[in-house]
């Protein structure tokens, strides 16, 4: 199964660690270290127009990727749900 981020990205959901809310994440400090480490090794992926509204973490064979969308964590919950075969 996969799961669409949005933008035509897909990513096979085996490599979903994580989908959290960006109006709450970087209330953490672990978090905010997270999302600096991944922007300083280029492994975020920007794919909203305006906002954020999630980040999905993924891990897959090349290492860490953290997408930031602009579809909510509840949109991407229903569509990993729901799958998507490819």
């Amino acid at each position: 199964m996969y799961l669409h981020l949005g933008q035509d990205y897909i990513v096979p959901l085996y490599e979903v660690v994580t989908v959290f809310d960006m109006d709450t994440a970087t209330a953490s400090r672990r978090t905010r270290g997270l999302i600096e480490r991944l922007q300083a090794d280029g492994r975020i992926i920007e794919l909203y127009e305006d906002l954020p509204r999630a980040g999905v973490l993924c891990v897959s064979p090349l290492g860490e990727y953290l997408y930031l969308t602009g579809l909510s964590p509840q949109a991407l919950q229903r569509r990993a749900e729901k799958g998507f075969a490819v």
